[in-house]
């Protein structure tokens, strides 16, 4: 093993949150897994990550969703970074510190990007010089949804949704996040979807694959027509365990929103706007409504994991 010194004391990076503005789900694997179809977009709702040696492992937690990070048992930041430590060899103990903006469990891949966000902290912090391709193969190691911050922007995604290749798009678009009740179980809604199809089709689903339309729309910029675009095979399972989140799709679509579709696998509902005054106006309607116990502003596409100004020694935590 090997300890590598470095000039930065403490290394932070940002990372985004995510939407699936398509997700298309194949059937289930053999190795329990699904083929997926997607295409993801990074949004303006960024966590930062700050790594800095420590005599034993730790994570620390600031920010807005603070009480809901796990400090106590194995955050995937911490696996992150004993991954990236075994790849370089390199035997030291760090804290963690998560300043946590984007919603937990909330089908924006929170978590993803703390683990994206770790891996090129620490590789930073340890000197190991990884290029993007070599982080994105750990990412993958880590979670379907690890690679995807790391890069940002518009990209779509196959396999587990690991797989990553450029979409042609213009232009830039406002986003109103609407987080409804507590998280769902990614399992329990894939479950949910599984047990659906087998009511409504006679046989198996076909090979998932992203809509020319959704594809036409990202081309052109036009909001409007992305907006009736959107599409997600999860919806109707989150509905079936969440009745409120197709109340809550419906009613952002009554107060002007272009389209809403069901994050991922939820809870949250992200509604497409025409415009920065649209998603104020948009969210005012959601809050006066009270259909969701939290509401975020966002601007997409944003670029991928970058690193930000850090303090020289570790801040204590905190909130902000």
């Amino acid at each position: 093993m090997t300890t590598v010194s470095t000039l930065p004391e403490v290394v932070t990076v940002r990372a985004p949150a995510k939407v699936n503005l398509e997700l298309r789900v194949g059937p289930r694997r053999r190795d329990g897994y699904h083929d997926l179809a997607t295409v993801f977009q990074a949004v303006s709702l960024h966590d930062e990550v700050s790594v800095w040696r420590s005599d034993d492992w730790q994570v620390l937690a600031a920010g807005p969703y603070a009480e809901l990070v796990p400090t106590a048992g194995e955050n995937i930041a911490v696996r992150a970074a004993r991954l990236i430590a075994a790849r370089g060899e390199v035997d030291e103990a760090l804290t963690i510190r998560i300043d946590k903006d984007i919603p937990v469990a909330g089908g924006m891949a929170g978590g993803s990007a703390d683990a994206a966000a770790t891996l090129l902290a620490c590789d930073l912090l340890w000197g190991l010089d990884l290029d993007r391709d070599e982080l994105g193969e750990l990412a993958a190691e880590l979670g379907s949804d690890v690679p995807f911050p790391l890069q940002g922007g518009n990209l779509m995604g196959s396999g587990r949704g690991e797989r990553l290749t450029p979409v042609l798009a213009r232009g830039s678009f406002d986003w109103v996040f609407a987080v409804s009740g507590t998280g769902l179980s990614t399992p329990e809604v894939y479950a949910e979807a599984d047990r659906l199809r087998q009511q409504w089709r006679s046989g198996p689903p076909p090979a998932p694959r992203v809509s020319a339309r959704l594809m036409a729309a990202l081309r052109s910029g036009d909001a409007e027509a992305l907006g009736a675009a959107l599409g997600n095979d999860l919806q109707e399972a989150a509905f079936a365990l969440r009745p409120e989140l197709r109340d809550l799709c419906e009613a952002g679509i009554d107060f002007g929103a272009l389209g809403a579709i069901v994050s991922g696998s939820g809870p949250t509902v992200a509604f497409l706007t025409a415009s920065h005054e649209a998603a104020l106006d948009l969210s005012v309607s959601l809050s006066a409504a009270a259909l969701c116990r939290d509401i975020r502003r966002a601007r997409g596409p944003v670029p991928g994991a970058q690193v930000v100004a850090a303090p020289r020694t570790p801040r204590s935590p905190g909130p902000g």
